[in-house]
């Protein structure tokens, strides 16, 4: 059911021109919930770190693992060092992703806290000090003086008062570095995977045409990764398709390239 509108609601005019109440119907609200619903739940993988390292970690995998199997089969060497050198590359990068996902939103979380702690103690020493500048970083956001006034109060007087207020003045709070277990998992499970796409025709065939099919197959799988990040940012699939494919393109060309000129293995 469509709540009434009150006789004393916005100016929607001024705050909303492109939208008319006479307008308003249940299918709107419907969709504009689930739109809402599909943020919330965007903003949660993102703030849990699982978004970006999955993606770091399955591009990473690709590129790395097919760049180093180009760079060894361009000089010409056999298909068991070829495959030796793969799994080396997969074990090895999956680990020092996850590790260095990990130290990353740890350190991340941790100066956050440092900055909480900080206005902590400003909001000990003076809170007038305190209030002043929540105002203003409210005010540059577009509220008016009364408002940021309201809110820079409202903010200081909750439990999470240090969080809110530090992600107001500093843009971040502990919680918005994510979880470092979830992002390390992520990493070293999807860059794995990718680690794995290009090699596995290196366990049925070898020479030209093993090479040749860690192509496709990495090519294929840089344009479904690239058009499925494109569709969740709400930009076009093909584009970002198409940039990932040509980022993996000329870095495999300046491996294989570089692998058949010293003719020996490179990586």
């Amino acid at each position: 059911m469509i709540a009434p509108m009150e006789p004393s609601g916005p100016d929607w005019d001024a705050l909303a021109p492109h939208w008319r109440p006479g307008h308003r119907s249940a299918e709107d609200d419907a969709a504009a919930e689930r739109e809402l619903a599909a943020m919330r739940a965007t903003a949660e993988r993102v703030a849990g770190g699982g978004i970006r390292a999955a993606v770091l970690g399955v591009n990473d995998g690709l590129v790395t693992n097919l760049c180093l199997i180009l760079g060894v089969a361009g000089a010409a060497a056999e298909p068991g060092t070829v495959r030796l050198s793969g799994l080396a590359s997969l074990v090895a990068g999956a680990l020092s992703m996850a590790a260095g996902e990990w130290v990353s939103v740890r350190g991340q979380a941790e100066v956050a806290r440092g900055m909480e702690q900080s206005l902590h103690e400003a909001w000990r020493l003076s809170p007038p000090v305190v209030l002043g500048h929540l105002t203003a970083s409210l005010r540059e956001r577009g509220l008016d003086r009364e408002t940021a006034v309201r809110a820079s109060r409202g903010v200081m007087t909750g439990r999470a008062a240090s969080r809110a207020g530090t992600r107001i003045l500093a843009g971040v709070s502990a919680e918005d570095a994510g979880s470092p277990v979830v992002a390390a998992v992520s990493s070293l499970l999807l860059f794995a995977v990718g680690a794995l796409l290009p090699l596995l025709p290196w366990f049925f065939a070898a020479g030209d045409g093993a090479v040749l099919a860690s192509v496709v197959i990495t090519a294929l799988a840089s344009l479904v990764v690239g058009g499925a990040l494109g569709r969740s940012a709400g930009r076009g699939a093909v584009r970002t398709a198409g940039r990932q494919l040509l980022i993996v393109a000329l870095a495999s060309l300046v491996t294989y390239g570089l692998g058949r000129l010293a003719g020996t293995s490179v990586m």
